[in-house]
């Protein structure tokens, strides 16, 4: 049996209490998000499907850190568009707004059987998994940056980040 929604949403708010950095800079930044970049060209989403991935690493105020695609624009291999990068902008106003991760506010939703109009949130919110907010260790208050992804799916955008995220903590460790 699947889990539910709430079993989701509860495990998404334990990855962000779990996963906290001691410090975050813009080589931190770049590092993540190039083991991001290389996590999903390894994987078959991309390698037999031909998916694709743009990635977003910024300020929790919307200075890009970092930023690339994996694919093609505009090609119907590859499947990254413009209407990704929308997505993704959307995305991370989940968490700019929340300060939780686009899939923790997904589930929770989902759980609650509750629409975004319904909860007062703004219509240029992207209600997807795959950004998930960086938090220091010592400054719980808000995150100060986002990681974020986006291929079109919402479980595997957000496993993969969450992922890429763990394993770059304990490498720091």
């Amino acid at each position: 049996m699947p889990p539910t929604d709430a079993e989701l949403a509860t495990k998404a708010l334990d990855e962000e209490a779990a996963y906290r950095f001691p410090s975050f800079s813009a080589n931190d930044a770049v590092t993540l998000g190039l083991s991001l970049r290389k996590r999903f060209r390894a994987s078959s989403r991309h390698q037999r499907l031909g998916r694709g991935l743009v990635i977003s690493i910024q300020t929790i105020v919307g200075h890009t850190m970092f930023s690339c695609t994996v694919g093609d624009l505009g090609t119907t291999v590859g499947d990254v568009s413009l209407d990704s990068w929308a997505s993704l902008d959307g995305m991370i106003s989940v968490v700019r707004r929340t300060g939780h991760s686009s899939f923790y506010v997904e589930k929770g939703m989902g759980a609650m059987g509750k629409t975004p109009k319904q909860l007062g949130l703004p219509s240029d919110l992207r209600i997807h998994g795959g950004a998930f907010p960086i938090y220091l260790q010592n400054a719980l208050c808000c995150p100060i940056a986002v990681v974020a992804c986006y291929s079109g799916s919402s479980t595997d955008d957000h496993h993969m980040v969450v992922t890429s995220v763990r394993d770059y903590l304990r490498k720091m460790a």
